[in-house]
């Protein structure tokens, strides 16, 4: 089922997250929203992290993500809240944090999925903010 712009914006004014991050990241593309709304309300240094891995339609390009840009962004020694928009297999997500392996410590952020912030832990739904889907 779809959710409203208006209801995720209202959990993640709602969500406890602490604050003790020295930054976040955000995968793109999908984690550029969640990632800049969790910066408008903890006011963070916000860092891009250029993976693809799935289409427009949700499917795998290749057997694994790729980094699709150089990380141009220093995390030794960062407490990095990671954001994307789903986490459902987890590939995604374990594939940034081996990039970001010199973090001190990485807790994931997802609008909807296993994460350790999450809005939703649902069935896959549409984002509110996508343009392109029917």
């Amino acid at each position: 089922m779809a959710k409203s712009f208006e209801e995720i914006l209202r959990r993640i004014r709602e969500i406890q997250i602490p604050a003790d991050f020295d930054m976040i990241v955000a995968i793109t593309n999908g984690g550029i929203i969640p990632g800049a709304l969790l910066n408008e309300r903890l006011h963070l240094p916000f860092n891009l992290l250029h993976i693809n891995w799935r289409d427009e339609d949700n499917n795998p390009r290749g057997p694994q993500p790729v980094l699709i840009r150089p990380q141009s962004f220093d995390c030794s020694g960062k407490r990095i809240l990671l954001a994307d928009d789903r986490i459902k297999t987890g590939t995604t997500i374990e594939f940034a944090k081996n990039l970001l392996n010199a973090a001190r410590d990485i807790k994931t952020f997802a609008i909807n999925g296993n994460a350790d912030y999450a809005l939703f832990n649902e069935d896959c739904f549409t984002m509110p903010w996508r343009i392109n889907d029917s």
